[in-house]
């Protein structure tokens, strides 16, 4: 017998309109994961935050109905998988979610269950804003010069690689296919006594990954996107990708970008023209970001280079503990804290929301209620400048000499943010 759906459930589901856009009500469910380790911690501070936001940017004409799921070590021990069917359906169903840390538990099955999330939900973009808070301590000399967005390709590249473990039959068979048929006479061999993986990049997920940065930068005015990619050597699959991405550009933005190359050309600065699309060698764009991140505002690259990149650039305004991170795919995206699960800090009312607290401004702003999610950014950065901090911040500060630090818990933590929006 089917499962009738109640009014208040159909009133509370966020719905995709024909021209992509979402139709967000008033009280929208949110099906949320506390997450694994400090999610019992870190959870709690994240939803009073953007509960207070909500009631307070729009006077109680809107509020998020939770609906809580489960993945991870929690599912694990509640259900005997790590993520649950009823977990799938309900990101399907609600649209719209987000989730603390997980866990992949130790043995078979599941080899991640971030991966897996993003692959069955097909949330092709990893987007990581990376901003600096003023007041959170750096390595880096002029943190608030980094202010980007990373659109980093989920579904390809290493998060497809296909291994075969080196002497496996698999990994002799593949072996005696491509130095006896593929590299004959070419003078090239690959060792017997190696470990063989293939990493796939196709077409479609270029185009829809560059797609998205592209209206990304235009949407937000943005000055650039800047493809990232190692296709001086690796031609026909990162070098590939540069040249789809440009192609797409080319064919579907062609009144709105302008390219690096052609910026001096007659024409290049014709009215209108705001975005600039350029390339970057990988291990160049790390240079890039160190010495010059003021020139670069969108960066849409392949799945591992995002990887290193993203963490990178987190790095240097302070960390993961202060970045922020969402899942996105057509008309559907789970947002997430970006760290790890931290099982040895559990239940201690110790670590650090904010990772959590940014991505639900970003999840805020991806429902079109800006209004709150800007409350929260201010309000955080409010709580940083007044030097009142969890222990993270409050090492570092007081390591460079600042006078003046409050160490709060959590919790507290979360209370002072809620205090401090205006």
């Amino acid at each position: 017998m089917k499962k009738k759906v109640g009014r208040k459930t159909r009133e509370g589901r966020i719905v995709l309109k024909a021209d992509g856009t979402l139709r967000v009500p008033d009280r929208p469910i949110i099906p949320y994961v506390q997450g694994d380790g400090t999610g019992v911690d870190i959870w709690p501070a994240g939803q009073q935050v953007m509960d207070a936001a909500v009631e307070k940017a729009y006077g109680g004409r809107r509020s998020i109905e939770w609906l809580r799921i489960y993945a991870g070590q929690e599912a694990m021990d509640r259900f005997g998988t790590p993520l649950p069917e009823s977990t799938l359906k309900a990101f399907r169903s609600y649209r719209v979610g987000i989730k603390g840390p997980l866990t992949t538990p130790v043995g078979g099955g599941i080899r991640s269950v971030n991966v897996t999330l993003r692959q069955v939900l097909d949330l092709y973009a990893c987007v990581r804003p990376v901003y600096h808070v003023p007041g959170v301590p750096s390595p880096v000399r002029n943190p608030e010069q980094v202010n980007m967005v990373i659109f980093r390709e989920n579904t390809e590249d290493v998060y497809a690689g296909i291994e075969w473990k080196k002497g496996s039959q698999e990994a002799k068979k593949v072996l005696r296919f491509l130095n006896e048929e593929m590299l004959a006479g070419s003078g090239k061999r690959i060792r017997a006594d190696s470990g063989i993986g293939v990493k796939p990049v196709s077409l479609r997920a270029t185009q829809r990954i560059v797609r998205m940065a592209i209206q990304h930068a235009i949407q937000e005015g943005c000055p650039s996107v800047t493809l990232v990619h190692k296709g001086n050597i690796m031609k026909y699959t990162e070098g590939a990708f540069r040249d789809w991405g440009y192609a797409l550009a080319r064919k579907e933005f062609a009144s709105k970008v302008v390219f690096e190359e052609d910026q001096g050309k007659a024409g290049a600065k014709r009215k209108g023209t705001r975005l600039v699309m350029k390339d970057r060698i990988a291990d160049a764009m790390f240079q890039q970001v160190l010495l010059r991140p003021e020139e670069y505002s969108v960066i849409c690259t392949l799945n591992l280079n995002g990887d290193y990149l993203s963490d990178a650039c987190a790095a240097m305004v302070g960390g993961l503990g202060m970045a922020p991170g969402g899942n996105l795919g057509d008309g559907r995206a789970v947002f997430e804290a970006t760290h790890g699960s931290a099982p040895r800090y559990a239940g201690q009312d110790k670590v650090n929301p904010s990772s959590l607290i940014l991505s639900g401004v970003s999840m805020l702003e991806y429902m079109g209620w800006r209004e709150a999610g800007a409350m929260i950014q201010e309000a955080l950065m409010r709580t940083v400048r007044q030097r009142t901090v969890t222990y993270d911040l409050e090492r570092q500060m007081r390591a460079e000499g600042r006078k003046g630090v409050k160490l709060l818990r959590c919790s507290e933590f979360a209370d002072a943010i809620c205090k401090n929006m205006k």
